[in-house]
């Protein structure tokens, strides 16, 4: 059973991302540690004792589509209620809409918990919050005055439709429209797919934030505009009320996160009101729609980020309570009679700690950018706030692809250490899996992602963002030299050679896309995100390792850290020689693809 690791959570947070640091400063008012270790420990409690527990029946039940209605698992309804009752929905809101305001990196500390419990759970109330800030930035003063306080409270929850059958991740494709009616209202019609929480029974009224064109639209991208379409209209005392013409046709039927209902969903085809047509009403400027829903989107693939992490960690918690318990054979230098428990023979402790390394790696890459989204609005200069925005953007497709790569690996490894076991259902350990392998794929493809990290962040302030950064990177690994600590090995020597890998990597993605080389830096794009992830691992564990923070666990740190630079970084310098090298084999091969 998964168990909140609310210590090595606070850590990371603290002396990895920044958020002691920044609480020293005053960045956050008179937030306090002791404030941040209770918001902690009271997520990990709730995490650890009513959400882990339900996520197995969520699994095997499943929502299920019932006369039109979504009926989510046994007991999801009345925890989903227990949650926003906490206020858990609320914690980075804005507070004149009942929101507590709370740093984002709070959040996606709490999101890692209950994904970690149950990442289909979790995924409800990650779309509410992004809906609240989509509302929250571009929202008319009627729509928040009519839509946040429910949305914050979560007694409403938030969906995000973007996607049609025919369009996938090329959003210039959609077809769904919306008409004018003259009374500040639209009328939507269409077809969304893929919309998580669609319908379902949790909440007194859905709100959908739909992509859709306007009849004079501009074509591509540039002729998109965002509505606000409520399942049921809010009366004049604010309660829902009449219901919209809209409906959930289908559910799909998924590899994993069955609880969480994926809906397929139909616009204005007349089944409700008295004439076709879903009302809606617009958020931001027409035509400029995705520009809102990329408020929500940025912030989405962080969140999906953590998600990554989450399964990481309650992957690994599996593995090694199994490796403990399980024995068979014989360990090397054993000297115990009969048979060992398996997490002494060493191939599976090198497995389990691969599984740590990429989970903390994961997390402290994911909590950096969190870190880095509060300080660009916490800070009042425009020059550190744009240094801050930059970062935040730097981060955000590397968190995302390697948190929710990570989150495949560790998942599988899991299985691998549980042996056959882990092939069959009742362990457990086969639905970390099944459910991490979305992650990848939604909130933009992590091919996506690296197509955006490589042509759009490498690029920001003419590359001087990301030059800077690696110059950060090599002051964590001068601090490793200059620690002079056996226990870290060859740390600062892997260190040195992964930064300097990194930057040769830069440099020759820079150089290519300032060149128009489009497809030879797309073609490098992808492992090039893996390095800078692997390299951004290596410097975060060491600068755990090196934090002087009497917890009792800085040998386990340090003896990690110790592990992952010699036995994970190695594999930067080949990952470099793709990106420099691989384009011209690529283009070479391509005639195999027929």
């Amino acid at each position: 059973m998964y168990t909140a690791p609310v210590d090595d959570i606070a850590f990371t947070l603290k002396h990895v991302a920044g958020l002691k640091s920044a609480l020293d400063d005053g960045a956050f008012g008179d937030l306090d540690e002791d404030t941040v270790d209770a918001i902690l420990h009271e997520a990990g409690r709730f995490a650890t004792d009513e959400v882990a527990p339900l996520a197995e029946i969520g699994d095997k039940q499943g929502s299920k589509l019932v006369d039109g209605a979504v009926r989510t698992p046994d007991g999801w309804a009345d925890l989903y209620r227990r949650w926003a009752e906490g206020g858990w929905n609320g914690l980075t809101a804005p507070e004149e809409f009942g929101g507590q305001a709370l740093p984002h990196l709070l959040n996606v500390a709490a999101l890692e918990m209950w994904n970690s419990g149950s990442m289909a759970f979790a995924l409800c109330p990650t779309l509410t919050m992004g809906a609240v800030e989509a509302i929250a930035t571009h929202g008319s003063d009627d729509l928040k005055a009519t839509y946040l306080e429910k949305l914050v409270s979560g007694v409403w929850t938030g969906t995000m439709n973007l996607t049609e059958p025919h369009a996938g991740s090329d959003l210039a494709a959609l077809k769904s429209r919306a008409e004018r009616v003259g009374d500040g209202s639209y009328r939507i019609f269409g077809q969304k797919i893929f919309i998580t929480w669609g319908e379902h029974d949790a909440a007194d009224n859905i709100i959908h934030l739909v992509l859709a064109r306007l009849p004079d639209a501009p074509a591509g991208t540039r002729g998109i505009s965002l509505f606000l379409v409520p399942k049921f209209l809010p009366d004049a005392a604010g309660n829902p009320g009449e219901r919209n013409d809209l409906f959930c046709h289908a559910l799909e039927h998924k590899l994993g996160i069955h609880g969480s209902p994926t809906c397929t969903m139909i616009f204005g085809d007349g089944r409700y009101g008295a004439e076709k047509g879903a009302i809606g009403w617009i958020v931001g400027e027409e035509n400029k729609g995705l520009a809102c829903m990329f408020t929500m989107m940025n912030n989405a693939r962080l969140a999906v980020g953590m998600q990554g992490v989450a399964i990481c960690e309650a992957a690994t918690q599996k593995a090694i309570a199994y490796a403990r318990d399980r024995t068979q054979g014989k360990a090397p230098r054993t000297k115990a009679t009969g048979m060992s428990p398996i997490i002494e023979h060493p191939d599976i402790a090198r497995t389990l700690l691969t599984m740590k390394a990429l989970t903390q790696g994961s997390r402290a890459i994911s909590f950096s950018c969190a870190h880095a989204i509060d300080m660009s609005h916490a800070k009042t200069d425009a020059t550190e706030r744009k240094f801050w925005q930059e970062r935040a953007a730097l981060l955000t497709p590397i968190a995302k692809s390697f948190s929710t790569d990570a989150g495949v690996d560790v998942a599988s490894l899991g299985i691998q250490v549980h042996g056959g076991m882990g092939f069959i259902e009742e362990t457990g350990a086969a639905r970390y899996l099944r459910d991490a392998r979305i992650a990848p794929i939604y909130e933009g493809t992590n091919g996506i992602q690296a197509i955006d990290l490589v042509m759009r962040k490498l690029p920001l302030s003419e590359g001087a963002q990301v030059r800077g950064f690696i110059a950060e990177l090599k002051e964590q690994a001068q601090a490793v030299h200059a620690s002079n600590t056996p226990e870290l090995g060859e740390t600062g020597r892997y260190l040195d050679q992964s930064i300097t890998d990194l930057e040769d990597a830069t440099k020759w993605l820079l150089d290519a896309v300032a060149k128009g080389e489009t497809s030879a830096a797309l073609a490098g794009a992808t492992p090039y995100q893996r390095l800078f992830g692997l390299t951004l691992t290596g410097a975060y564990l060491a600068k755990g390792a090196l934090a002087s923070v009497d917890d009792g666990q800085g040998a386990s740190r340090t003896a990690l850290c110790r592990f992952t630079a010699e036995n994970l970084l190695a594999e930067i310098s080949a990952l470099k020689d793709r990106v420099i090298s691989g384009a011209a084999s690529l283009e070479a091969a391509r005639a195999v693809l027929g």
